[in-house]
């Protein structure tokens, strides 16, 4: 990537396209740098925690992992507490989580994980935002495209067209601007139109289909646990979280992979929550109140950006969060991998800002491929993926089943898989020899044993 476009000669304003997770976080990454940060936003953004429209997946479950409330926390001093303070439910200990059908303890993390609304989520990190003097919030307007140099070697700013009212566009200045807008974002179709080589894209189709209702927690539910997990695995493609969040409700989400259908009918339902590795999904349906009706989402496609190889950018920009990687949301990536993304960013623009789109998207390709890499390999298991398997990948596969096996059983292996799971540790740690020989070795126990 050529180092002559990408420096940042002035920092007086950066502008953030998106006033999600993602864009909020870059926002606050922003501030300590910019003289002034505008958040533009085509949604209305709610006065409290209400859901957007634009956030179809709003009204399904969302967990912050550890490396996400680690990230989160370095960036918002005390938004672990906020957050717990607002009826958020900590996400570190207490929770059944199934792996290929054998239930692991989740142990205690580094970092606070919580588990809450997506609005909950957003309107404490709008909040705190919004608390910044030089940071302003411009929504329910559409960035209808960058606006750049004669050359088109520099972004300049964007253009706003207001969904309010029928104005004619204007422009905003700008010195960076970051697109925070979401797998939707248009990035790749606008560095087209500026002459740059849009970044290659891999693509996984996942066709995951979510149907998610809310119920009244009561004390006996689940023995007054916060929740449990069942992860989908060949066999059993749906991935199944009943999790406590604010305001005394649980969320029960199934997500399906490769077309399988989660059931709308609650008779339904049941027959399915009882076919599950554990009686907690039935016991819970049998007594709990549903206090929302089921609510549908599909997602096709999960999507990954390759921005790290471009030679070229323009200077001036940047992109972030979903618009880099999207995931599929069964494995609960997005939100964390965007804040931890953001705190790259910042740390970057600490150093200094020149070179700052070359050394970010080096900078986040790291964890980005470690993380699709995983949540790819693990969605490639199925069958119904198309992907055709290797001598590796069936070797990876079994030991993957076999690591599930011995973390029912292992502490130590169990920390390692839900380390990784949490994004608090890489996906190799799994394959350190210490762990081989630990998962290997469980193997040879129980043939011994049987």
């Amino acid at each position: 990537m050529s180092s002559a476009t990408t420096t940042i000669d002035n920092t007086d304003r950066a502008v953030v396209i998106g006033a999600s997770v993602a864009g909020l976080a870059a926002a606050q990454a922003l501030s300590d740098t910019f003289a002034e940060v505008t958040v533009v936003e085509r949604d209305v953004l709610p006065a409290g925690a209400g859901h957007r429209r634009a956030v179809p997946q709003g009204k399904h479950v969302h967990s912050l992992l550890a490396g996400g409330a680690v990230a989160l926390e370095n960036l918002f001093p005390g938004f672990g507490d906020d957050m717990v303070r607002a009826g958020a439910v900590p996400f570190w200990s207490g929770i059944d989580w199934y792996l290929d059908g054998h239930r692991i303890q989740a142990p205690p993390q580094r970092g606070r994980g919580v588990v809450s609304s997506r609005s909950l989520l957003e309107s404490i990190l709008r909040d705190r935002v919004a608390a910044l003097p030089n940071v302003t919030f411009v929504d329910n307007c559409a960035v209808l495209n960058p606006v750049a140099t004669t050359n088109r070697r520099r972004v300049t700013g964007v253009l706003l067209a207001s969904q309010a009212r029928g104005d004619a566009p204007t422009v905003l200045p700008a010195d960076l601007v970051v697109d925070a807008s979401g797998r939707g974002g248009r990035s790749a179709i606008w560095l087209a139109e500026l002459g740059f080589q849009p970044p290659r894209e891999s693509r996984m189709t996942v066709d995951t289909t979510y149907v998610t209702r809310s119920y009244r927690r009561e004390p006996h539910h689940l023995d007054g646990r916060p929740g449990t997990i069942v992860s989908p695995f060949p066999g059993s493609p749906c991935g199944v979280f009943l999790l406590a969040q604010e305001n005394d409700e649980f969320i029960f989400t199934i997500g399906g992979l490769f077309g399988a259908q989660p059931p709308m009918d609650d008779d339904t339902l049941l027959t399915f929550a009882q076919s599950l590795p554990t009686g907690d999904f039935a016991d819970f349906l049998r007594t709990a109140t549903r206090i929302s009706d089921p609510v549908k989402m599909r997602y096709p496609t999960s999507v990954r950006r390759h921005y790290e190889e471009l030679d070229e950018f323009p200077a001036g920009y940047l992109v972030l969060g979903d618009a880099v990687c999207s995931f599929n949301p069964v494995h609960g990536h997005g939100m964390s991998i965007a804040a931890m993304s953001a705190v790259i960013l910042r740390e970057l623009l600490e150093a200094g800002p020149n070179d700052v789109a070359q050394q970010f998207f080096r900078a986040i390709a790291d964890p980005v491929e470690a993380t699709w890499t995983f949540a790819t390999r693990m969605d490639s298991r199925f069958p119904a993926s198309g992907v055709a398997p290797t001598l590796e990948s069936r070797l990876l596969d079994r030991y993957v089943a076999r690591t599930a096996r011995a973390a029912a059983t292992d502490d130590l292996v169990a920390a390692a898989v839900v380390s990784v799971l949490q994004l608090t540790a890489s996906p190799d740690t799994l394959l350190a020899p210490a762990l081989l020989g630990r998962v290997l070795r469980h193997r040879s126990d129980a043939a011994n044993a049987g």
